[in-house]
C-alpha cells in the first residue's frame, strides 16, 4: 500500500516504522503545506494517510483505506469531508508521559527545589530544618481533582493514589467510587467538584459540549490555593475566566500545556499561546503542548500505526477506531 505521512508531527513516526511492518509498503513523506504539485499528487494517491489534519485546503483522498491520526485528538480532522467508507483511527500511548508531566507540575508547586537551590547558591539556607518559615508542603494527603476520566485521567489517578493523594473525578459518564477514586461528580456538579480539590487537572477533549466548561462559576468555587493544570484542550477552560482568576490571584496558580492560539502549520516561533497576556503572569507556568511528547510515547504510537497498517492490509479492523467506516469496495 501507499502510506503517506503528512506534516512534521506525522514525520516523527517514520524512522523505524519499516522494521515494524510484516510486509513491504511504499512510504512517502509530504510537508504540512502542500505548495508543490508533486506533493499534492503524492498526498491524493494515499491508501493510508497518517496526519493530524484534514480540511478543505487538502486534496481529496479517493483511494484511501485508512486515515490514521498520530495522536488522541481528532479536532483537526473534518470527518464530513472523508468518504463514509474510510475508517478513522487515533493513537494513545501518551498517558504515561502526561501522567509524569502532571506529577512534575504538582511537585513544582509543592517542593521548592529551584528556589532552595537559588538561595543556597547565595549562601541562604532558606529551607533548613528548624528555621522559622522553612516548612514546605507534600503531595501526600492532598486532593487531586481529575476532570475527564479516560486513558490519561485513569493513569494520573493511579499515580496520585500511589503518592497517598486523595483522588476525586468529574466525568461525562458515571465513574464508580472504587479505588483509586474517593468521590465522583457528574459535570452538572462541577462547582462542588472544583471546591473539593487542591489540584484541578483538565483531561477533557475539545467538543461543543466541553467548550468553556471551566468558567467563572468553577473558578469562584475553587480553593484559594488551588492549582489548575490543563493537559486536555485549551478551550475547555474559558480563557477570560482563567486569566481573571490568575491575574487577581483568586487561585494559587496554573500549569497550562494546551492553548487557545497555535502557530500556523510548519512554524514554531513568534506566536504567544493566547489572546490574553498569560506570559506576563508570575503564577502560571506555560509549556508548548509538550506534556505527551516523549521518546516512549513516540515508540508506542509508532507501534500502533504499524499495527493498523498491517490490519488494513490483511483486511482486519484497525485498532482505536474513531469512526468504523463501511467496507471498502
Amino acid at each position: 500500500m501507499r502510506i503517506v505521512f503528512h506534516g512534521a508531527n506525522a514525520a516523527t513516526y517514520v524512522d523505524g516504522i519499516e522494521k515494524l511492518l510484516a510486509s513491504p509498503h511504499r512510504i512517502f513523506l509530504v510537508p504540512d503545506i502542500l505548495d508543490k504539485p508533486a506533493d499534492r499528487e503524492t498526498y491524493a494517491a494515499a491508501e493510508v494517510m497518517v496526519s493530524s489534519r484534514y480540511d478543505g485546503s487538502l486534496p481529496e483522498l479517493a483511494s484511501l483505506r485508512l486515515f490514521q491520526v498520530p495522536g488522541a485528538g481528532i479536532d483537526g480532522i473534518d470527518l464530513a469531508r472523508l468518504a463514509e467508507t474510510i475508517p478513522v483511527c487515533n493513537c494513545y500511548g501518551h498517558e504515561v508521559a502526561i501522567g509524569e508531566y502532571v506529577l512534575a507540575a504538582m511537585l513544582r508547586h509543592t517542593v521548592p527545589l529551584i528556589d532552595a537551590d537559588e538561595q543556597l547558591r547565595r549562601g541562604e539556607w532558606a529551607y533548613w530544618s528548624a528555621r522559622a518559615g522553612s516548612l514546605h508542603g507534600e503531595l501526600a494527603g492532598r486532593t487531586i481533582g481529575i476532570l475527564g476520566y479516560g486513558h490519561i485521567g485513569q493513569h494520573i489517578a493511579r499515580l496520585a493514589d500511589a503518592l497517598g493523594m486523595r483522588v476525586v473525578v468529574a466525568n461525562r459518564g458515571q465513574v464508580p467510587v472504587a479505588s483509586p477514586v474517593s468521590a465522583s461528580y457528574p459535570l452538572d456538579r462541577l462547582a462542588a467538584f472544583c471546591a473539593s480539590a487542591d489540584f484541578i487537572v483538565c483531561c477533557l477533549p475539545h467538543l461543543p459540549s466541553t467548550t468553556g466548561l471551566l468558567g467563572d462559576e468553577a473558578f469562584s468555587a475553587m480553593r484559594p490555593q488551588a492549582v489548575v493544570i490543563n493537559v486536555g484542550r485549551g478551550p475547555v477552560i474559558d480563557e477570560d475566566a482563567l486569566y481573571t482568576a490568575l491575574s487577581t490571584k483568586r487561585i494559587g496558580g496554573a500549569v497550562i500545556d494546551t492553548w487557545y492560539v497555535y502557530p500556523p502549520a510548519g512554524t514554531s516561533s513568534g506566536v504567544f499561546p493566547a489572546h490574553r497576556p498569560f506570559h506576563q503572569l508570575a503564577n502560571v507556568t506555560l509549556t508548548p503542548h509538550m506534556s505527551g511528547w516523549t521518546d516512549g510515547m513516540v515508540a508506542r504510537r509508532r507501534q500502533t500505526i504499524a499495527s493498523n497498517i498491517e490490519h488494513v492490509a490483511a483486511g482486519r479492523p484497525p485498532l482505536n477506531l474513531v469512526r468504523t467506516g463501511r467496507p471498502h469496495p
